[in-house]
Order: C-alpha cells, then structure tokens, then sequence
C-alpha cells in the first residue's frame, strides 16, 4: 500500500501540528511550573500576613489594656488632686482667718502699748529686782521663730 501524494501532505501537516502541540505544550509547562513556584511563595506571603495580622491584634489588646490602665490610674491622680486642692482652701481660708486674728490682736496690743507709755513715765520708777539667773536660751520652733520674725517686721 502505498501512500498517495495527499495522504503524504496530510501525514507532514499532521506531524507539524504535532511538533506544533508539543511545543506549546513545553512551554505551557514551564509557565505552569513558574506559576506552582509563584503559588507557593504567594502561599508563603500570605501565611507571613495572616500571622503579622494575630500578633497586630494581640498588641492591640494589650495596648487597649494598657491605655485603660493609664487613664484609670490618672483619673485616681485628679481625683486626689481635687481632694488635696480642697483641702488646701480649706487650710488657706483657716490661715486668712488666723492672719486676720492675729493682725487684729497685734493692732489692740500696739494701742495698749501707746496708751500705756504715758502712765508708766508717771509712775515712780521702782529699784530693779535683783538679777536672776540669766535663763538658758529656748530652743524655738520654725514656727515659732517665723512668727516671731512677721511680728517685728510689722511693728
């Protein structure tokens, strides 16, 4: 059997789609294989970005606890500001009062004092006690020392 000029040209045309098909099936397997490598280094990322996003939220609780811990413990802080300022209007509206006091009481003694000076030029002078013994100095408070101190400089 012999083959005839057209089954000759069908069997070459054939052979070329086959040479044809065998090359495009090379490099679909070369991009394939691009791709599977491609897969899994996307794979790869996004395992990376799903782990990147637990911890992301892990420490966005934490920092959440922590913020809620600071403004706790600052709202602790102004509340016993606000009860320490209370208290010291209270300590400086007292010290007013007993500066007033004192200023009034100092004002009565320095007019006993004037009212007296002329009585005591009248009156005989008396012989001076004998000496005592000189007293040994007393130790004054801070206190003490700094009311002594605001009484001379108002005289």
């Amino acid at each position: 059997m012999t083959m005839t000029a057209l089954q000759w040209g069908f069997e070459v045309g054939l052979a070329l789609l086959l040479a044809a098909t065998l090359w495009y099936a090379i490099r679909l397997e070369r991009r394939l294989g691009v791709l599977r490598r491609d897969n899994a280094a996307l794979e790869a990322l996004v395992a990376g970005f799903n782990d990147a996003t637990t911890r992301a939220e892990a420490s966005t609780a934490r920092l959440r606890a922590a913020a809620e811990g600071a403004g706790r413990q600052i709202s602790d802080q102004v509340e016993g500001a606000g009860r320490l300022r209370d208290d010291l209007l209270f300590l400086l509206e007292r010290g007013e009062q007993l500066a007033d006091r004192l200023d009034t009481v100092v004002r009565e003694a320095r007019g006993m004092v004037s009212d007296r000076a002329p009585a005591r030029a009248a009156m005989p002078q008396m012989p001076n006690p004998p000496a005592a013994e000189p007293e040994a100095p007393r130790v004054r408070s801070q206190a003490e020392r700094d009311l002594l101190q605001a009484l001379r400089a108002a005289r």
